[in-house]
C-alpha cells in the first residue's frame, strides 16, 4: 500500500475489529480544548487525517465542523463508516492528500503522526490548509506512573520494530526544524478505560506490531499480557495521559 508504513498497514489491517473495540476514545476536556483553540464550528472543513475507525472523528463532529476522514488502509475505513455513519470517508495518505490547495481548516491526527514521513507529510500538510490553518497532533500515552502500564511497557518495548513510538518525542524535531509551521502548543489531559483481562489483551492485540506478528508468537505474547493481571479485581483502572498539541500553519512567503 503506497505511502503507508508497511507494519501499520499489516498491523492495523489485521486488527480493525479489536482496534475499535479495545482503543480508547479520548477525554471530553481534549475535545473540547480542540473546539476552542481550532474554532470548530458550522462553515469550517476539518480533516481527520489516518483517523483509524473514527476514535476521535466521531468526537468532533458535534462542534458542527464538516468532517472528512481521511484513512488508508480499507478495513479501517470499513469500519469506520459502519461506527461513524454520515461521515464522508477518503482513502489518502499523509504525502498525498485529496485535497485542493488551501481547502481545509484544520487537520487532526489522533495516534499516528510518527508514522509519517515527516518532511513529505509537513509540505503536504501545508499545502491543503488555509493560510491560518492549524495542525492539531493527538495522542494517549501510556502513564508509567502507574503499576500495570508499567509492566505491560517493559514487556512490549523489546519486541518493537517499527518508527519510534510516540512516547519518544522523535517527531517534535521535524516540526522543530520547519519554517512551514509555527510554534507547538500543548495540552495534558488525564483519561481513564475501566478494563477486565480480556480487555487488557484486547488492548494490546489492536497495536500494530502485535497485529502483524506471527499467530504463535503473538498467542504467547497475549497469554504473558493475561498474566499481569493475575490478583488484580475486575474491572480495573488503565490509565493514559492525552497530549493535544496544536500547530499553526506559517503563512507562505512574499504574502
Amino acid at each position: 500500500m503506497s505511502g503507508v508504513h508497511p507494519l501499520a498497514a499489516a498491523g492495523f489491517a489485521a486488527a480493525a475489529e479489536v482496534y475499535e473495540r479495545a482503543r480508547p476514545s479520548y477525554p471530553q476536556a481534549a475535545v473540547d480544548w480542540i473546539v476552542e483553540r481550532a474554532a470548530l464550528e458550522p462553515g469550517r472543513v476539518v480533516v481527520d487525517l489516518a483517523a483509524g475507525t473514527g476514535k476521535l472523528t466521531r468526537l468532533l463532529v458535534p462542534s458542527g465542523a464538516e468532517i472528512v476522514a481521511v484513512e488508508p488502509v480499507p478495513e479501517m475505513r470499513a469500519k469506520l463508516e459502519e461506527v461513524v455513519p454520515g461521515v464522508e470517508a477518503l482513502y489518502g495518505t499523509a504525502e498525498r492528500l485529496p485535497f485542493a490547495d488551501g481547502a481545509v481548516d484544520v487537520v487532526t491526527v489522533a495516534q499516528a503522526f510518527h508514522w509519517f514521513d515527516h518532511e513529505r507529510a509537513l509540505a503536504e500538510l501545508h499545502r491543503v490548509l488555509r493560510p491560518a490553518g492549524l495542525l492539531v497532533l493527538v495522542w494517549n500515552s501510556r502513564d508509567l506512573d502507574d503499576p500495570l502500564q508499567r509492566e505491560l511497557e517493559e514487556l512490549l518495548a523489546p519486541l518493537r520494530d517499527g518508527p519510534p513510538a510516540q512516547q519518544e518525542t522523535a517527531w517534535r524535531a521535524p516540526l522543530d526544524a520547519t519554517e512551514l509551521f509555527g510554534p507547538v502548543e500543548t495540552r495534558a489531559f488525564r483519561y481513564e478505560q475501566d478494563f477486565t483481562a480480556q480487555d487488557l489483551v484486547d488492548r494490546v492485540h489492536s497495536t500494530s506490531f502485535v497485529a502483524a506478528m506471527k499467530a504463535v508468537d503473538r498467542d504467547e505474547l497475549l497469554v504473558r499480557v493475561r498474566a499481569l493481571t493475575h490478583g488484580l479485581a475486575e474491572p480495573f483502572t488503565f490509565p493514559y495521559l492525552t497530549e493535544v498539541h496544536t500547530i499553526p500553519r506559517s503563512r507562505d512567503r512574499g504574502r
